[in-house]
């Protein structure tokens, strides 16, 4: 390739008016398409050996035996290990946060030593050279197990007929009960009261990389340093050090580039603190990589949840109550170190989040089960909390006669009412739920829709439009965890340098998995700085590097990690700006920075290129004054402190056509109206809330995972477990208000959830809407042919 060839970032066209709302190109786009991304199994060490575990195959059974002789034989295998020699290395783990009163589980160990819970909990690992050869003697371990009772219905378990874990003396995990008071008097008020239950079953992330982690210790340093396809290595190092008794700063976690997360790959698995574990037992890199079959096993699934709703309302179309009893069952461990507690309490937290009503009861209970273990997904309780809200909103809409969309202008919650206090205790700092519903009936054609749906249903077709306000928690700060004493970090920061070429190297906390992280901090640091983007390059997920911070979740990566990019950028540009004024001998204030160099504030004069301010500071400072000392180096730090999550708000729509012959539903059109703050980079902004609109669609239409009586996962493969495929998507149309956040000074809120929290709530209101000549409806997610024909009695 020549040199006119070579890949560049996108062209510096924008340092005038900055590249903050410019759709800029991802710059690693052009080396992942060529084939040069670098994952975990890409990397090759000397010595490098592989793991493979042996998985119970009953969903609840005692370890009564386990036989390695065979397997230890087996050509290639170094070493097999049971759960108690791992545990010599690993200390266990119990997940639970001080701020969730009463919630429990048991110790969970890296592998399982007296009894396998779920049906694919590791119980033994044989490592050998080669993942074959690993795989291979697994195959010849010999277990004599004794099956326990199983639990697998959640109902079940809540009633404790059977007890999973005998010491903690029932199933319950954790409950919560929320009143406000008064809710009996609005429901005894009220001219119409509405209720419905709704289910929604458990399903899970199906990245397209599998989980991942290359675990290398050095015996003669006493370090370890991981190679980890996670999105949170600052938090991954201290759970690694304390856990393997290794000193935090002997710990190195490195991320890759990693091939999707969305919150699967943010958690503490066993299998992977097993392999770090063997790592140091045997002084030897370790890899270990799921397959697909282990990937729906082991990683974490989530949403399965019965709620039971009931609304309150009076003949005006004015909610008067909101009336909650939600039930999620976890699986047999609260998983380390968030807990899965969350979810559930997220449920509680948001439900009627839009709407402007005061009275609000909820109870709810997390229980465990034998099923593969549960915790936070992309859009944590969201998806749940908007759908039970926006069903039941329009079951209520539709009870008393009164359009969709008007009912929610008569109950959203007012532009100018901010700050405003939810009868949960959450605050909202801004808003626009007026803006957004507006904007999407503008956008959408509403009325030219409701007539064509009017006309097509003279001729036997059955369209149904459904609506789904909904607000979303991003940029969260210590109250999410650090309350309660997870080592989880609220805060990111970033260290903006100027090198000795003129180029701007960032480096940050927060991590990319393939959702802009590096196009979008290029951006911020660009325009803080004044240069072109090309001049830029970013740096993450490295802990020998980056500064500490949180990683990549719950939509928080532009909003803190970009604000700390943003502070050190302009930090760094003053900086440079006094660098340059001791050169030229002239005052800063008299001094810019643009086009990659300095300039004359007023006339716009090029003064001294970048690259020439690099080579006095770094290389001549003998040729500045005396006192003079260069600070191109700087780094700043951010976590948000006014409120305790920066809330955006949106509002989606769905247009689809239901079959009632053979059940299926046809998408035909999604629209979404998102409030993100500000909108750093459109492109990537729509892309994030395409992708996961599609995954909100998975969860309405297509995905669950589905056990047996006997807690065996029945389509744990990808041919019988059905996500969402580009053939069915409909179009989907993004639309932005921005609102900024007045608690940073980029203003940038999350965008990274808001797809998926409510696109389930929307497609279900848009089936029911389809439905309602029939006088039916459909409340169990997702929604199959067969739940469709259920419903219209014809099987």
């Amino acid at each position: 390739m020549g040199k006119a060839e070579l890949p560049l970032h996108a062209p510096g066209t924008q340092v005038d008016k900055g590249y903050i709302g410019q759709s800029v190109p991802r710059p690693n786009l052009q080396r992942l398409l060529q084939g040069r991304g670098a994952f975990i199994d890409d990397l090759r060490f000397p010595r490098l050996a592989h793991v493979a575990f042996f998985r119970s195959p009953y969903a609840h059974a005692r370890i009564k035996k386990l036989d390695f002789e065979k397997a230890r034989k087996a050509n290639g295998v170094i070493g097999v290990f049971g759960g108690r020699a791992v545990a010599e290395y690993c200390t266990p783990w119990v997940a639970v946060l001080a701020h969730l009163k009463g919630i429990k589980s048991p110790p969970q160990h890296a592998i399982a030593i007296e009894r396998a819970c779920w049906q694919g909990e590791a119980v033994a690992a044989v490592v050998a050279e080669s993942r074959t050869q690993a795989e291979d003697a697994v195959g010849l371990i010999e277990a004599e197990w004794e099956e326990l009772p199983v639990v697998v219905d959640m109902e079940e378990s809540l009633k404790n007929t059977k007890t999973i874990h005998p010491e903690l003396g029932d199933n319950i995990c954790f409950k919560r009960e929320f009143d406000t008071g008064g809710v009996e008097e609005a429901f005894a008020q009220a001219d119409v009261v509405v209720e419905d239950t709704f289910h929604f079953g458990r399903h899970t992330g199906v990245c397209l990389e599998g989980r991942a982690i290359l675990a290398d210790y050095n015996a003669g340093e006493h370090s370890l340093t991981v190679y980890h396809a996670t999105q949170a290595p600052h938090m991954m190092q201290d759970i690694f050090s304390r856990h393997l008794g290794i000193p935090e700063a002997n710990v190195r976690v490195i991320t890759k580039d990693v091939g999707g997360s969305f919150g699967i790959k943010v958690h503490v698995y066993a299998d992977e603190m097993a392999t770090a574990a063997l790592s140091v037992m045997l002084r030897r890199p370790v890899k270990f990589l799921a397959d697909r079959l282990e990937s729906f096993l082991s990683d974490i699934h989530a949403r399965e949840h019965r709620v039971k709703v009931r609304l309150a309302v009076s003949k005006t179309g004015e909610i008067l109550a909101f009336d909650l009893d939600d039930l999620t069952a976890i699986g047999p461990y609260s998983v380390y170190p968030r807990t899965s507690g969350i979810e559930g309490n997220q449920v509680v937290n948001l439900t009627g989040g839009p709407y402007r009503h005061q009275k609000y009861r909820a109870k709810m209970h997390v229980v465990f089960t034998n099923k593969n273990v549960c915790c936070q997904y992309r859009a944590v309780g969201h998806p749940i909390a908007v759908a039970l809200t926006e069903g039941i909103v329009d079951l209520a809409a539709q009870k008393l006669g009164m359009d969709p969309a008007q009912f929610r202008k008569i109950n959203l919650i007012a532009d100018d009412a901010y700050p405003y206090t939810f009868p949960s205790g959450i605050k909202f700092e801004q808003l626009s739920h007026h803006k957004a519903l507006d904007l999407l009936l503008k956008t959408m054609q509403y009325p030219k829709l409701r007539e064509e749906q009017s006309r097509l249903r003279q001729k036997g077709i059955y369209r149904g439009i459904g609506l789904a306000a909904m607000i979303e928690v991003t940029n969260p700060s210590p109250a999410f965890y650090g309350v309660g004493g997870a080592r989880i970090s609220a805060q990111d920061g970033a260290t903006a340098r100027l090198e000795p070429s003129g180029m701007v190297t960032v480096m940050c906390s927060v991590t990319e998995q393939g959702q802009g992280t590096e196009a979008v901090f290029a951006q911020i640091a660009a325009s803080a700085v004044g240069v072109s983007i090309d001049k830029v390059r970013v740096i993450t997920g490295d802990t020998g590097v980056t500064p500490y911070g949180g990683g990549t979740w719950a939509s928080r990566g532009a909003g803190i990690g970009g604000e700390a990019v943003l502070q050190a950028g302009r930090a760094l540009r003053a900086n440079m700006l006094e660098v340059a004024a001791a050169i030229l001998k002239m005052e800063k204030a008299e001094l810019d920075i643009e086009k990659n160099s300095v300039v004359s504030l007023l006339t716009r004069e090029k003064k001294i290129d970048l690259a020439e301010l690099g080579r006095v500071a770094y290389f001549r400072p003998d040729t500045l004054p005396l006192e003079f000392q260069s600070e191109l180096t700087v780094t700043r730090h951010y976590t948000p402190r006014q409120y305790g999550f920066t809330f955006t708000n949106g509002i989606q729509a769905s247009l689809v056509e239901v079959d009632p012959d053979t059940g299926f539903v046809k998408l035909l059109k999604h629209w979404c109206v998102e409030d993100s703050g500000t909108v750093i980079n459109p492109m990537l902004v729509d892309e994030q809330i395409r992708g996961g609109v599609v995954q909100g669609i998975g969860a309405a239409l297509f995905e669950e995972c589905l056990y047996g009586p006997d807690g065996q996962l029945l389509n744990g493969n990808m041919a019988d477990y059905l996500v969402p495929m580009s053939g069915e998507m409909p179009d989907i149309v993004c639309a932005h208000i921005e609102t900024p956040t007045r608690q940073s000074q980029l203003g940038a809120k999350g965008v990274g959830e808001a797809g998926t929290a409510g696109a389930p709530g929307a497609v279900m209101n848009a089936v029911n809407d389809a439905l309602a000549p029939f006088n039916t409806r459909v409340t169990a997610m997702p929604f199959t042919p067969e739940r469709i024909l259920k419903a219209l009695k014809k099987v």
